[in-house]
């Protein structure tokens, strides 16, 4: 027996099982796109951690200030202290917010936890209770967050009783709506988000009315759901519904920001300005922290002591996070994401068709390096299928969605010839899930 299969079975056997895993390989570094196993085997990683390691793995700024960090203040306490590497985080996140307005910030470990807290944060500042969340969303596994999930059942099936006073609203997700797949061209991705916003309206009047509704809750790019981006009249119109019923504008950024869509927060392709933005995953290459930020106004009416926890916006992950910024515009990482992306697009769009059969198609969609693909007209588990053949050929590739779905999210320093590289084994894993099911 290898020693990878022996450490494998060790963790399956001591490791909760509540715990769901993609592959069974043990690594023990990572370096840029690719992550080594214990036995030195090489893998091109096209998941970044499910979109955390924008930098790439060990980026060598990041690894520098962590260890300058470690050396002089591992923790700061939130409650205790000021700490330097926090404000300096601050000072250099205010100019790249989406709105100058966005101002004021509040630190916590997780993106589930955040989501936690801009509930929080929503709730007290309305005095109102309920949130509206969208079909398919996804915002965590915590107590509070699994009610606002709607991506898959697994994720709360068997916790109930959940958190009250959520309500779910119907999401533009076209590809999957009926009268779209009748008629594509009459029902269009713009008739879609006008039908979810007047939905959306019917909720505010049938199952909670304006003056119970704190916040209405929404990733702008659907991750979990599956990678699905909204027609931009859906964002703008959820923000004129916000301001005509006094309700807060929530949106959590945890997968779709700090580059990731080509912008430095995906709100920015729809013109929209939230009033909480909620961000986590890329902020640190890899360090746990994550961030709510709103105006001043709002984050003020928080009591002194009523916000806070003993890691929140720790001294090492701060230092990590300024550390990532600078990355950001010392190698241009948003221009990259953008080039890396048209690469990305092109050779899907040119290679993906010809290889599915008769019958099946696939829709290839997103933003930056935030690309989902979407099979249709296959059995369950094909994503699956396509996955595994990804893992044969050396490459982590990840499934979303209850849909037949792929996203890839590679780091967004990815270089060409890696993208090639990525291409060519995206679609030879395509190609060997065909012939599997013309097995079948």
């Amino acid at each position: 027996m290898s020693v990878a299969t022996k450490l494998a079975q060790f963790g399956k056997k001591h490791i909760a099982r509540g715990i769901g895993r993609s592959t069974e390989l043990v690594i023990s570094k990572a370096k840029g796109t690719y992550v080594y196993t214990v036995e030195g085997k090489k893998y091109l990683d096209l998941s970044t951690g499910i979109g955390v390691t924008n930098t790439g793995h060990s980026h060598p700024t990041v690894v520098k200030a962590v260890q300058e960090q470690a050396a002089n203040l591992v923790h700061g306490q939130v409650n205790i202290f000021f700490q330097k590497p926090m404000l300096d985080l601050i000072q250099g996140l205010l100019p790249r917010m989406p709105s100058p307005k966005l101002d004021t910030f509040f630190f916590w470990n997780s993106g589930s936890e955040a989501v936690e807290a801009a509930v929080k944060i929503a709730r007290h500042a309305t005095k109102k209770q309920n949130i509206i969340v969208f079909q398919g969303s996804y915002h965590g596994r915590t107590f509070g967050t699994m009610a606002l999930t709607t991506s898959k059942t697994i994720y709360s099936a068997g916790f109930s009783p959940l958190m009250p006073g959520v309500h779910v609203a119907p999401y533009p997700y076209f590809q999957q709506w009926a009268a779209h797949k009748a008629d594509p061209k009459k029902f269009d991705a713009d008739w879609c988000g006008e039908e979810a916003l007047q939905q959306l309206e019917l909720c505010l009047k049938q199952r909670s009315d304006p003056q119970d509704t704190a916040a209405i809750l929404i990733e702008p790019i659907q991750g979990e759901g599956g990678y699905v981006v909204p027609p931009k009249n859906f964002l703008a119109g959820l923000r004129k519904i916000c301001d005509k019923h006094n309700i807060l504008l929530i949106c959590d950024e945890v997968q779709s920001g700090f580059g990731r869509t080509g912008k430095m927060f995906a709100v920015e392709h729809f013109d929209v300005v939230p009033d909480i933005l909620v961000m986590a995953k890329g902020i640190a290459s890899g360090y746990p922290i994550s961030a709510v930020v709103s105006r001043k106004e709002i984050m003020d009416k928080q009591p002194p002591g009523s916000m806070g926890g003993t890691y929140s916006g720790n001294a090492i992950s701060c230092a990590a996070a300024n550390a990532t910024l600078k990355v950001f515009d010392d190698e241009d990482l948003l221009k990259n994401c953008n080039v890396r992306s048209e690469q990305f697009f092109k050779g899907l769009k040119s290679k993906l068709p010809g290889l599915l059969p008769e019958g099946v198609t696939c829709d290839i969609r997103g933003k930056g390096l935030m690309i989902g693909i979407e099979f249709m007209g296959v059995p369950y588990g094909f994503a699956s299928s396509v996955a595994s053949e990804a893992l044969k050929n050396d490459t982590i590739l990840l499934t979303t969605s209850i849909y037949e779905t792929l996203r890839l999210i590679p780091p967004l320093n990815i270089t060409e010839e890696e993208t090639d590289l990525a291409l060519e084994r995206v679609t030879a894993s395509v190609a060997a899930a065909v012939e599997n099911l013309k097995k079948a």
